[in-house]
């Protein structure tokens, strides 16, 4: 059993790490802080009528975990030259699932600024890709595993939709800056806030084009921003550098961070705390983060 514990990076320095591994051909990355270990496959349980993508499920020291089988969600056919299958299990979005693999290679440590958005990729990988690792013989894309769990469960905040069953006039007249990379994401997020009477929202799909704004537009008085949403991975810069750099602005620390992440977990939450967030809170809760934004935007 190979074990990741251990690989932590200082909170706001915008440094990643990244487990790479195989499906067919493809390299494949995924934050080394979602990663909880590395296990041999073992018999699967299946269940009746599940989700194509999920294999099944295993027992792990006393936890039942699903497995979902991500050659069959990123409908690959291709088998890789190096298979040697492995179970890594991850913890994200409050949720620990185990992802089937075909091989397992290295970790790669690098700056989110060194990670470029796809602009476009072939296979229909589009849709499951946030960013592209330029390595001298391949390139690693960063897999959205947020996606592929949307894809399975898309219902996992079922109260957001009566958000619109109890509006506050107040909310309409804030102003949200949201820096967040998963188109999926944005939709989603843009359709709750509207509907929970949010009217002024501003989307950026990196913490970079969001820090840009801040300077040169919020700092220079052309545009207030009554609060930001951030998520934490995205190229560019991540959302604890970018929070990191806005609460030590003096014009601009007075703006309420709201870190929106699938690393939101006990053992982590202390790196949003080390950069000032204001409140943290683990994706998909889109209820709990409309109440986050009443609470810190003082609206009763």
């Amino acid at each position: 059993m190979e074990k990741t514990s251990g690989i932590l990076l200082d909170s706001g320095t915008n440094e990643v790490e990244f487990l790479e591994f195989l499906i067919g051909s493809t390299s494949f990355g995924i934050n080394v802080l979602k990663v909880r270990e590395i296990i041999k496959p073992v018999a699967v349980t299946k269940i009746p009528h599940s989700h194509r993508n999920v294999e099944g499920i295993m027992e792990l020291r006393g936890e039942v975990l699903p497995i979902i089988n991500l050659r069959t969600a990123l409908n690959i056919e291709e088998k890789s030259e190096f298979l040697e299958e492995k179970f890594i299990v991850t913890e994200f979005n409050g949720m620990k699932v185990i992802l089937r693999v075909d091989h397992v290679t290295q970790i790669h440590r690098l700056s989110w600024a060194e990670m470029e958005k796809p602009a476009s990729l072939q296979h229909g990988f589009e849709d499951h890709i946030t960013g592209i690792i330029k390595q001298p013989s391949q390139m690693i894309l960063l897999l959205d595993v947020e996606k592929i769990m949307f894809d399975i469960y898309p219902n996992l905040d079922k109260e957001a939709s009566r958000l619109h069953e109890n509006l506050n006039p107040a909310r309409s007249e804030k102003r949200i800056m949201i820096a967040e990379d998963s188109p999926m994401l944005r939709k989603l997020l843009e359709e709750t806030l509207l509907g929970a009477g949010f009217e002024h929202i501003q989307f950026f799909e990196n913490g970079k084009s969001a820090w840009d704004f801040m300077e040169t537009v919020v700092k220079n008085g052309e545009q207030n921003v009554d609060l930001l949403i951030t998520d934490i991975e995205m190229p560019q810069m991540d959302g604890h550098h970018l929070t990191k750099k806005i609460k030590e602005d003096g014009f601009l620390s007075k703006i309420p961070v709201i870190i929106f992440s699938s690393l939101i977990t006990d053992h982590l939450r202390h790196k949003g705390e080390q950069v000032g967030a204001n409140a943290q809170i683990s994706k998909p809760q889109l209820t709990k983060l409309v109440e986050l934004l009443d609470e810190q935007l003082l609206i009763n």
